[in-house]
């Protein structure tokens, strides 16, 4: 497999054999940055298979050349939501630790719901982590720190030991630029000692969720927003647009579930015995519940406009 995670490579849940080709610890960085910490981690750790998920593109990129240069191979970069691969891809007590190094401290107030580390979150990752296992936060935030402490404590999974940061973590490219400002650097151990249990998810691929449906496309709209209400959160339906060829149709939707929002693009087209509606691969979609309700909405949409629903693959 290549140290490159994509969406179709991951199933919900997913082994850390399935991920690597031996066994050993394995180890989750969220928010890698240019991939130095992992490096290091990687450099001292032979024995751990290590997983970090970045939303910077060329973040990944930089990360990806970095891995190469110094022939790192038990590595796998995943471009994507931390949550997403917590929640729904890492299996019931895998992860060994996880590393969260000066995370973006959403600081506006209206920002707050986009912070990682919440009660839900850490209500999650006490299932996903093995027996003591712990996360590590290092950051320069002081607000954020002590907002950290808070909602661990709260979620009444974890000890939190406050303490100096690692050296490593100070060699990174943030910490670096911290410290050339003088700014105090904080540092706790989320310790694990009580889980609590999640629900049970069924094992599927995360591949493109599509419908077909029987009747013809030419006679549809006009379109106005939908909402499908789902549990765990909402599907919007928010604009459709005619092709150019004037043969198919484009649906802007947004995914919304717990703390997890995705922008979607959503294709209806004819095909020669009927109309196809799918999931299209842009923007690197990661196919949970609330993507596959959003194609369900969708589909909804057009059989109220007079298609017939033959099959869902949802």
């Amino acid at each position: 497999m290549s140290i490159l995670l994509k969406a179709s490579d991951l199933k919900t849940p997913m082994s850390a054999s399935d991920l690597f080709s031996r066994t050993g610890p394995l180890v989750f960085e969220v928010g890698f940055g240019d991939g130095r910490y992992l490096e290091h981690l990687a450099s001292a750790n032979p024995e751990w298979n290590l997983v970090g998920a970045e939303v910077s593109l060329g973040s990944v990129w930089r990360a990806y050349r970095r891995m190469n240069r110094s022939g790192i191979r038990e590595v796998r970069l995943f471009k994507g939501n931390a949550r997403f691969l917590v929640r729904d891809v890492f299996e019931e007590g895998s992860l060994d630790r996880v590393f969260v190094n000066f995370p973006d401290p959403w600081p506006r107030k209206k920002h707050l719901k986009n912070r990682l580390l919440q009660v839900p979150f850490f209500q999650i990752l006490s299932s996903r982590l093995k027996p003591g296992g712990s996360l590590f936060l290092t950051t320069d935030h002081p607000e954020y720190f002590e907002f950290s402490v808070q909602q661990g404590q709260e979620s009444l999974c974890f000890d939190v030991i406050q303490g100096p940061p690692p050296p490593a973590t100070l060699e990174t490219k943030y910490a670096r630029k911290w410290r050339d400002q003088q700014k105090p650097i904080f540092h706790a151990e989320f310790r694990c000692h009580t889980v609590i249990p999640s629900a049970p998810r069924p094992i599927s691929s995360i591949e493109m969720q599509h419908a077909t449906l029987k009747g013809s496309l030419e006679n549809v709209g006009p379109f106005t927003k939908q909402v499908r209400r789902f549990e765990g959160g909402h599907a919007f339906v928010m604009e459709a647009y005619r092709e150019l060829d004037s043969q198919g149709l484009l649906f802007k939707v947004i995914s919304e579930e717990q703390d997890f929002r995705q922008e979607l693009l959503i294709q209806a087209w004819p095909k020669k015995d009927g109309v196809y509606v799918s999931l299209q691969p842009f923007g690197d979609p990661m196919t949970t519940k609330g993507v596959r309700e959003a194609v369900l909405a969708v589909t909804d949409w057009l059989v109220s406009q007079g298609l017939e629903l033959d099959q869902t693959w949802v």
